[in-house]
């Protein structure tokens, strides 16, 4: 008996890795050296693309809890990436050809792992399989994918921005729905007189913007339905305040008065810990999108969980389509791991790897999946991706905000955040112990 694994970069090496340990064979398909996506140079595995950089090291950081939680779920990828560590300050980087050049060799030296240099066009019928294979997916893999799940797969990541509810100044801001339809709290507003509205406008407009690669652009129908909030505002200084900052049917309690301009914020999670930024699809850099959407006076003091993106990133529809172990629905033999179901950076891919991992190997042994606590780094991941909450879906990386509410909540930020990582690391050994013995 074996167990199929699709895509040898982070999330299907550490799946990989993880099941072999278990006794379990696994066959890796790779499509390198043969095919490689436009974004890949490299015929290694686990290729970092963009930077060689893992994020914080501190555990007291949203970066740094969740690789803390990796090593102690046996991370394959946190050893080697410790082994060819480079200076970083307080950061975790790599050498990332030797980082690459370390996973490759371990997984072709692993007795229980076959590797398949072979493009896989359709998802396979039989079979415990796992479906790592990335924000690059090939066209063919990706266009099966989206028959198979209904069309719900996006081929663009037009993400708006995320901060979280605590940091959004309510002496600023009001909630209510336009008109007053749906619930008091759906959505915080943040007004804007016209003085504030026009020093918005003209630093939005100005703003630098992130380069656009090639493979990015490929589908330029895809823009005019997502278009980036800056490029809309090009069209005139009133394009907003008829489109996404449209103030009409919203009246400020605290004047009285409809607003110049409102920008509204949307419920990202079922706690109501983070807010989306409307309409706010954006290429800028991040930097400047700090600076820029700080100057509404609502966001003087934001704290951006998730910076706007715009660029090929294919990812399924994980909260209709996935259960909470990263199974399907409709094919519990069939897992998905990595960019491809929603999680967002290079080390909550390897993540979503382990869990995937760990839970193919117990169906294989006849075992019942886990899923993990909700206050670790990795459930709340896990919680985030597979919630039926969420709607309009975007992919997420690790944030504080993610995690549910401490019981005594410290009002320093650093002490909070120490003790969301003491609360997450002891909730995550014990679950060890209690659930992963096999």
């Amino acid at each position: 008996m074996y167990i199929n694994v699709i895509g040898a970069g982070l999330a299907g090496c550490e799946a990989a890795m993880q099941i072999a340990s278990r006794g379990i064979k696994v066959r890796l398909f790779e499509m390198k050296p043969k095919k490689k996506s436009p974004a890949h140079k490299s015929d290694l595995f686990s290729e970092l693309v963009c930077s060689n950089s893992l994020k914080a090291m501190r555990v007291e950081s949203a970066a740094g809890l969740l690789k803390e939680e990796m090593r102690r779920l046996g991370s394959f990828l946190m050893t080697c990436a410790d082994k060819c560590r480079v200076p970083a300050g307080g950061a975790l980087a790599v050498d990332r050809e030797q980082f690459a050049r370390l996973v490759t060799e371990g997984i072709k030296s692993n007795p229980n792992i076959e590797v398949i240099s072979e493009e896989i066009k359709r998802l396979p019928d039989d079979g415990i399989t796992i479906v790592a294979t990335g924000p690059l997916t090939s066209d063919a893999l990706a266009s099966d994918i989206e028959k198979r799940f209904g069309g719900s797969l996006s081929f663009f990541d037009a993400a708006a921005p995320i901060v979280t509810a605590e940091s959004v100044d309510m002496d600023y801001a009001f909630t209510a729905s336009r008109y007053d339809r749906g619930g008091e709290d759906d959505y915080i507003n943040c007004p804007m007189n016209k003085e504030e509205y026009e020093r918005f406008y003209n630093e939005l407009v100005n703003a630098e913007r992130a380069p656009l690669h090639d493979f990015d652009v490929s589908n330029p129908k895809v823009y005019e339905g997502c278009m980036p909030v800056e490029v809309m505002a090009q069209r005139g200084e009133g394009t907003l305040r008829f489109g996404p900052m449209k103030p009409v049917g919203l009246v400020n309690p605290k004047t009285g008065h409809r607003p110049w301009a409102v920008l509204q914020l949307r419920k990202e999670n079922s706690g109501g810990t983070m807010y989306n930024l409307v309409g706010f699809q954006t290429n800028l850099k991040f930097p400047e999108q700090k600076r820029v959407f700080s100057l509404i006076p609502a966001l003087h003091r934001a704290e951006f969980v998730r910076y706007g993106v715009m660029h090929r990133n294919t990812f399924i529809n994980s909260p209709a389509v996935l259960n909470a172990d990263y199974s399907v629905k409709e094919n519990k033999n069939l897992f998905f791991a990595g960019q491809l179901m929603g999680v967002e950076g290079y080390m909550e891919s390897a993540d979503a790897g382990i869990v995937a991992g760990i839970n193919a190997a117990r169906r294989l042994k006849g075992l019942e999946t886990v899923v993990f606590p909700k206050d670790t780094m990795t459930g709340a991941l896990e919680g985030y991706v597979t919630d039926p909450s969420v709607k309009k879906f975007q992919p997420m990386g690790a944030n504080l905000g993610i995690l549910p509410e401490l019981e005594h909540r410290p009002r320093d930020k650093r002490e909070r955040a120490a003790a969301y990582a003491e609360r997450a690391l002891a909730s995550l050994d014990s679950f060890i112990v209690e659930n992963l013995g096999d």
